[in-house]
């Protein structure tokens, strides 16, 4: 525990900021293993935007920014084989394009130029062409209709498919793309035309590898591009010389492509086999079969989590996956199946990239009290270099002070959670406890110095107040048994969980009970929800995009089949579970103070949910206000509405908490 005078050396961070921290992801090494690039992504307050730019670390150096694109972000990079090159994405006349830059640095070149957006791409292993997804072009039939029958959609059928290009790659012809108008010379246009290598009317296609010899192409296709369609969901193999394909791999549910075998014999493939009724939150299948079918073989059996960032290389295959609140780097037997976790000094790692001879990788990763950076290490494992100094920005703050909790529930589950303090916590006060409640269900609360979102939770800190964030049954890194607690029992055992933390914390004599509120956005504005309308142990609640009738939200929502499987039952089947599990359902018991924000265009809860919620509060006579936060969908994504939805629940819980009253500031 720091000392009061320490404390008092120390700032409590502006909301503004802690919503302008700069965040580093996505590090890529060169093919040698000297230079990284990586993104960084900062708030731009007068244009209201998240701008994201390169930056270039060269053989440990200081890194150095690498590209500016003022009004557009740049992101993806991805090292051409010789690595003297790095391709990028970048928005050009409102479509994304692939530009290239020296590793040396320089001026960028856009390399193609079509008539839609580019969603995904990647070099060929010689280096001489690139291939990219692009949705077919249908503005022609569009603008027919239009101008005869004007605007309507039917749903489910108003669509494009994804189609894989190939273009190719000489670097000759770009020293003559010096000045903005040569962009539009003919002969260069002509040599920057991609090729459809697919033309099918049967799929749209959703990820692509190639092989390591380049004669192939790995391609994940499902029917349709529609959210639900990747329940269909298959891998099939194109061949470059005969511009065929075949499908390897036609499970009756999800199949997804994840990576090559280094010598190009086998794929691996991610798979939930025939299951369409549960794959919410159990978890992903793995395996790994052979180019003509034999060979099928299950990995990571003895792992209870699903892998993600999986790569395939000389050394094994690795990836990231939870582990409570911890994400750890795990190595798979690519013969036998089994895993290991690879410990690195780290808490959280993300994002790895190896060489191409796998002695060397990059990833990023953080401590409880750091901000995310970028570490770089040979392998196998040694000790690390750490490449940036992300954790510079919140010298001299004070920042949260985290610990991870556990408590029995009212079943008895065990539940974990964070608790955060300030940094002059003094263990003979009794403090105010804000409880904020990840989405998910499948998401999970860390430590962290500097947790935001929509929720001044440093500044509450500060003022004098515990924070508790629950990782409620259903959340992951607790394995899939875990996962699987809230099935036909959303709402219900999630309330169970966050009142018996509060519970736990106020027989602990360190929190006050009369002075406790409750908040969280998706999943989490959801339990909310359901507290304000099952339990009075609450001062004041912030409901966030929240679902209030599970009826409502399945007829409207852009995703049904995760309500069938978590309740498992339509409201025609089953209309008991989903009253049951509906904060509507209890409206009349409401008492809370409830505030309700949400995104204006939601597709995923619909705002529908905010509107009944909040008619229904004032239909009982509880206080409550509505905010929609105009052109959103499920979360805030621009910096000045974080803001303000920032200050909104500031000034909510100063009422209700510390019965202060606050204005919003319009300066």
């Amino acid at each position: 525990m720091i000392s009061t005078t320490q404390a008092l050396s120390q700032i409590s961070p502006s909301f503004e900021q802690v919503l302008s921290i700069k965040s580093i992801s996505n590090p890529e090494i060169s093919p040698d293993g000297n230079n990284i690039v990586y993104e960084v992504r900062a708030v731009d307050w007068k244009k209201n935007r998240y701008d994201t730019e390169l930056w270039l670390s060269k053989r440990g150096d200081t890194p150095f920014q690498l590209t500016n694109s003022l009004e557009n972000s740049s992101n993806n990079a991805k090292w051409s084989p010789n690595g003297k090159w790095i391709a990028f994405m970048t928005t050009v006349s409102k479509k994304n394009q692939i530009h290239v830059i020296r590793a040396d640095g320089g001026a960028s070149f856009q390399v193609t130029n079509t008539k839609n957006n580019i969603s995904s791409y990647a070099w060929s292993p010689a280096g001489n062409k690139i291939a990219f997804l692009q949705s077919e072009d249908k503005s022609k039939e569009e603008k027919s209709r239009k101008e005869k029958y004007g605007g309507y959609a039917v749903e489910d059928e108003e669509y494009s498919l994804s189609q894989l290009w190939l273009a190719d790659f000489d670097p000759a012809y770009l020293n003559q793309m010096l000045l903005p108008e040569q962009l539009e010379d003919s002969v260069l246009k002509a040599k920057r035309k991609a090729k459809l290598l697919i033309d099918s009317v049967d799929f749209t296609i959703t990820n692509f590898k190639w092989s390591p010899d380049g004669r192939k192409i790995a391609i994940q296709h499902q029917p349709d591009p529609l959210r639900n369609s990747f329940f269909k969901s298959d891998v099939s193999i194109y061949d470059l010389q005969s511009s065929t394909y075949k499908i390897l791999v036609a499970n009756p549910s999800f199949d997804g492509l994840v990576d090559w075998s280094p010598d190009g014999k086998s794929i691996l493939y991610a798979t939930h086999l025939s299951d369409s009724t549960s794959n919410f939150y159990l978890n992903t299948y793995l395996f790994r079969i052979n180019l003509d079918g034999s060979g099928n073989l299950e990995l990571a059996k003895d792992f209870d989590e699903n892998v993600s960032g999986i790569i395939w290389n000389s050394a094994g295959i690795f990836g990231v996956a939870r582990q409570k609140t911890k994400r750890s780097m795990i190595r798979i037997n690519p013969k036998n199946g089994k895993t290991t976790i690879i410990a690195n000094g780290l808490q959280r790692t993300w994002d790895l990239s190896f060489s191409d001879d796998a002695k060397q990788v990059v990833y990023t990763g953080v401590n409880d009290t750091d901000l995310t950076e970028i570490y770089k290490s040979d392998y196998p494992l040694k000790t690390a270099s750490k490449i940036t100094n992300s954790s510079n920005q919140i010298e001299g703050w004070l920042t949260a002070k985290s610990e991870v909790i556990s408590w029995k529930s009212e079943d008895g589950a065990i539940i974990e959670g964070v608790l955060l303090k300030p940094q002059d916590y003094d263990a003979s006060k009794k403090y105010p406890l804000m409880v904020v409640i990840h989405g998910g269900p499948t998401g999970t609360s860390v430590p962290q110095p500097t947790p935001s979102y929509v929720y001044p939770i440093l500044q509450w800190l500060n003022k004098g107040a515990l924070v508790l964030q629950p990782n409620y049954r259903g959340s992951a890194g607790y394995g899939e048994a875990f996962r699987s607690l809230n099935v036909k029992n959303l709402g219900v055992g999630d309330a169970w969980d966050v009142l018996s933390g509060v519970k736990y914390l106020e027989d602990q004599g360190i929190i006050d009970g009369n002075k406790v509120a409750s908040m969280g956005w998706s999943q989490g504005g959801y339990i909310s929800a359901f507290l304000t309308t099952n339990s009075n142990k609450f001062k004041a609640i912030s409901v966030g995009a929240g679902i209030s009738n599970w009826m409502t939200y399945y007829v409207n929502t852009d995703i049904h089949p995760f309500t069938r499987q978590y309740l498992k039952g339509t409201p025609w089947s089953d209309k008991d579970i989903y009253e049951k599990t509906s904060p509507m359902t209890n409206i009349n018991n409401a008492t809370t103070p409830t505030l309700i924000q949400h995104g204006e265009f939601d597709k995923r809860v619909p705002p529908a949910n905010a509107y009944e919620l909040f008619q229904g509060l004032q239909d009982v006579g509880v206080e409550t206000k509505l905010i929609i936060y105009k052109g959103f969908g499920h979360g805030i994504s621009k910096p000045k509405e974080r803001l303000a939805a920032t200050w909104h629940n500031w000034q909510w819980f100063a009422k209700y908490i510390w019965h202060e009253e606050i204005e919003v500031p319009l300066k």
